[in-house]
This record gives structure tokens, sequence and C-alpha cells, in this order.
């Protein structure tokens, strides 16, 4: 019998390289940020090379002596690719790998490769299907000769040689086709978003930079039983569960996609549906990984991010999780927010001032309500205990005396004789 051959597939070995135009720019913690990305893709950095200029150049990215030493050092180490640390132009990208003669990527690549390994659900492959078709129709000119170094970025996953070498005809009736599709999906979203304002339940948005520990904390509190590794971008599609207070008072808890810095564009527009959670919600929990050294330019992006989604006027909880981490003895602040407490959601400590919190917030939205109903009216203290907060319920000759806290809706049908 012939002997198997062992096939291996060949390790992704890359040089990341970045352009630093002032002394501002936060370049190295943007690079090791590329690298934990590129590592989450599969592939392995070998170095990282940073070129300080005035401005990208707006033809190869690099300058024309960095060029040569990045080619150098790509051959020194043996590397199968180049990743710089922008999305570049569709000529910058071109004219980058004949300089270089390798496979070169950008960082919107790469997090687009991360997001088609990570999709599963119907509604996450659409979208991310869509991000790399608009991203990859405008690369389409002058691309012919180089789309067989192009391929699927790290790895080959997602569209890939074969879908490229489609006219840009074909490649806009899948984007109208995808469109559509998520179009469908966004009114499935209204529909329920519609039925839990019914419900008068309210709902609270979980978002933060990505592994901040958001998947976590919704485990943790609701036994959600979602994917949470110590990576980037662990979880992609949107989960919802159903938070019961001690109170009685019930809680929707949705999990959202991580953000980023440099978030690509195309990824925000084909995310919009799942973002607009956090859009629709009562409550914003902000998730910070304290013990990150870059913390606050991670709580910088997010508002940022927040801003783009226009969302505001929300009352904002700043939950500064992996406080079992912290070394510095620091206590961290958040300006913005109306909330702070500090958490682990790995350990489970101060989980409990946070449902405090939500408690208080969730009673500050409400209306006391102190009455007598009639023995007629015993359904209204059923709509109470559903949709309110019932403090007490006093059996008495006349009636029913109650104490509660009822959503401000509830209140003028509750008083109707």
């Amino acid at each position: 019998m012939a002997d198997l051959i062992d096939v291996k597939e060949v390790e992704e070995r890359v040089v990341l390289i970045a352009v630093s135009v002032n002394d501002e720019d936060d370049t190295v913690a943007s690079l090791d940020e590329l690298e934990e990305l590129v590592k989450t893709a599969g592939a392995v950095t070998v170095d990282k090379m940073i070129q300080n200029r005035e401005r990208i150049h707006p033809g190869t990215y690099l300058g024309k002596g960095k060029i040569d030493e990045v080619r150098a050092r790509v051959w020194e180490l043996n590397a199968t690719g180049v990743v710089c640390d922008d999305e570049l132009s569709p000529a910058q990208l071109r004219n980058l790998e004949d300089a270089l003669d390798t496979k070169v990527m950008d960082r919107t690549m790469v997090i687009l490769d991360i997001f088609a390994a990570r999709a599963t659900t119907s509604e996450g492959k659409i979208q991310v299907e869509l991000a790399q078709l608009k991203y990859r129709s405008a690369r389409l000119v002058g691309l012919r000769s180089s789309l067989s170094r192009l391929g699927g970025g790290i790895g080959t996953r997602g569209p890939g040689e074969k879908k490229l070498e489609m006219d840009r005809r074909l490649i806009h009736e899948r984007i109208g086709q995808l469109k559509a599709e998520l179009d469908e999906v966004k009114r499935h979203r209204e529909v329920i978003r519609r039925q839990r304002e019914r419900a008068h339940t309210p709902v609270a948005a979980i978002v933060g930079y990505t592994n901040a520990g958001k998947s976590t904390l919704l485990n943790h509190l609701t036994d959600a039983g979602i994917l949470a590794e110590d990576k980037l971008f662990a979880t992609l599609d949107p989960t919802t569960r159903n938070l019961e207070l001690e109170s009685g008072q019930q809680i929707f808890l949705t999990d959202t996609v991580g953000f980023i810095r440099k978030l690509p564009h195309h990824l925000i527009e084909a995310f919009k549906s799942t973002l607009e959670e956090a859009k629709y919600s009562d409550i914003i929990l902000h998730v910070v990984d304290c013990s990150n050294p870059n913390m606050d330019m991670q709580m910088h992006v997010v508002y940022e991010t927040l801003r783009e989604l226009e969302v505001g006027d929300k009352i904002i909880v700043t939950v500064f999780n992996k406080i079992d981490r912290k070394t510095d003895g620091e206590y961290p602040r958040d300006m913005q927010a109306d909330y702070q407490v500090q958490i682990s959601a790995k350990t489970g400590e101060g989980l409990g001032e946070l449902i405090d919190t939500l408690e208080l917030i969730l009673r500050s939205q409400k209306v006391y309500l102190e009455r007598v109903f009639s023995y007629q009216e015993a359904g209204k203290i059923q709509t109470i205990r559903k949709y309110g907060e019932l403090l007490s319920e006093e059996y008495q000759e006349d009636g029913i005396a109650v104490k509660a806290y009822i959503p401000a809706e509830l209140f003028g049908g509750l008083i109707k004789e």
C-alpha cells in the first residue's frame, strides 16, 4: 500500500507594516492590535515595521526606500505576505504588490476574513458577504493581472478568486440580492422590536470594544451559552436573552458585535441592522476591559462608533470588566456615563452591584402607584405583576390595596374606573 502523504496547510507568515504621520498616532498599539487580528485569522506575524512620513504615499502607501527594506525583510524571513495597518486604495494595493512581489493585504481584508470565519447564522453570513463584495468590487479595476495572488485574504475563506473573476455587473447584481435579503431581516427585527415594546419589557444593549468581555457577561447573567474566547471578534451574531431581576422586573439583554479602531466602513454599513440594537435599546451597557493599557482609546472608539450609528440620549452604564486582572490600583472612570460599576464577568465579582444598578434605572423609569382596586378589577393586578414591580398587595374589605411601580404608559389605563 502506498504511503500516505502528510499534507499540511501552508502556514501564513506575514510582515506587518504601518505609516505614522504624526507623533500623536498610537501606531505601535495599532500594530499590536493588527498582530492580534492576524493571529485570530490564522497567520503568524514574523516582523513589524513602521515608517514615519508626513503623509501616506498616495501611490504605494510606503516610500521607495522603505519598500526596498520591506522586500528584503520578506525574503530574509521567508514571509508569505505583507499586511498594512490601513485600508489601501486599489492603486496602492496593486502598486505595492508589484513592488514587493508578494501578496499584500490590508487591515480591512483581515477583519473581513475573521468575520467570514466567525459568521454562523444566515444573517451574519449575508452581512459578511455583502461587506466583502462591496470591498472587492471597488478593487476589481486593474486587478486582472494579480487576481491569482489576491486569493481570499489570509487562508482561502470568503469570495476568493472565482467570485472576483465575475464581472462587475454580476457582483452588483449579487450585492442587490444580498441587500434585499438584509432588508427582509431588518423588517423581521422591527417586528420583534414592536413585540417587545408591546410587552413593555425594557432592552439593554451590551456594547464595547472587541474582547472586552461582553459575551462572558451575558453568559454569567443569563446562562446564554454563547462562545466566549480570549480572541478578537469571538462572537459575531447578536444574542438576546431575558434577565429576571430580584424584584421580578424583566429586561432583555442583547449582545452586539465588538467595535475596533479603523472598523471598516463596509462592515458598519453591512452590520447596521445588528448594531442598531443599540439605537433602539433603553439602556447601553458599555463593557470596558479596564486591565487593558489602551482602555481610554478603546472607550473613545466605542463612543465614536455609537455617534456614527446616531445612538444618543440613552442611559449609559459603563461596566469596567476584568477588575480581577487590574494591578495598578487606580480607580477607572468614564465621565460620559450615567452610572459606573466595576466587575469581573469571569469570577462574578461586582455583578450584584450591576444588577442593583439595573433595578435602580428601571425603577426610575416607572411611576409609583398606590391604590385600592375593587375585587372586580383583580385582573389589573395581574397586569401590574407582569409589567411592573409589585411592592405589596393587601386584601381589605373594600378591595385590594396595592403599592407598585409601573410603566408610565400603563398608568392611565390602570387608574380608569
